[in-house]
């Protein structure tokens, strides 16, 4: 995932948590803001420490970043968004993180309405 597409700073994460909306599901809950001076979508992850140590942790992170980045065509522009990993996930295949986390987007309605 490049640089420009990801979020980085904690004022930017604090602005989704704070003001954007959330939808879960076992796996996964997403929190998306509207941001209207951004040209494409800007992705951030968060795991917590309870899910497992920092491999674990970095691992479910390159994974939702690449599944992604595979979508990317498919998202929404213009929204600012943050993936937070649950415990769940960590007993999935690659093939099932990409169905949960396209289910997340799909219900929080985060996938352009032409690809549903």
């Amino acid at each position: 995932m490049q640089k420009k597409l990801r979020l980085r700073n904690r004022a930017d994460f604090s602005r989704v948590y704070r003001h954007g909306r959330s939808f879960a599901n076992h796996q996964f809950v997403v929190y998306w803001f509207h941001k209207k001076d951004i040209e494409q979508f800007r992705m951030g992850v968060s795991v917590s420490k309870k899910v497992g140590n920092a491999v674990v942790r970095n691992r479910m992170r390159r994974m939702v970043k690449e599944i992604v980045r595979h979508h990317a065509t498919e998202i929404v522009p213009q929204i600012d968004m943050v993936f937070i990993v649950r415990k769940g996930a960590l007993s999935l295949q690659y093939k099932e993180l990409e169905k949960s986390i396209l289910h997340v987007l799909r219900k929080s309605s985060l996938i352009k309405r032409s690809q549903r």
